[in-house]
């Protein structure tokens, strides 16, 4: 395997992650600024408050999101496998 190769595989492989990982990051995100800036106005800063709403969240975007995202990793996986005899020989 060449040194091209494996970095064209391994650029895939960061792609794949950043697709699946990025929408949930996304939400969690934007609802840790949300909470943040409620908090801020309401002077409750209370840490629990965000850790839930964040985990309300990203349950939420699980349910809404998660048949995509594990279908995008297993179009990924299954064309890394239909690969492996080129990247070996």
């Amino acid at each position: 395997m060449s040194p091209e190769l494996a970095l064209t595989e391994l650029r895939g492989g960061l792609v794949a992650t950043l697709w699946i990982a990025g929408p949930l990051l996304l939400v969690v995100l934007v609802v840790g600024v949300v909470i943040g800036i409620i908090q801020a106005a309401t002077q409750l800063n209370e840490p629990t408050i965000a850790f839930v709403a964040k985990a309300a969240a990203l349950t939420a975007a699980l349910f809404a999101l998660g048949s995509l995202l594990l279908g995008h990793l297993v179009e990924f996986t299954i064309l890394l496998f239909q690969r492996i005899p080129h990247l070996i020989g």
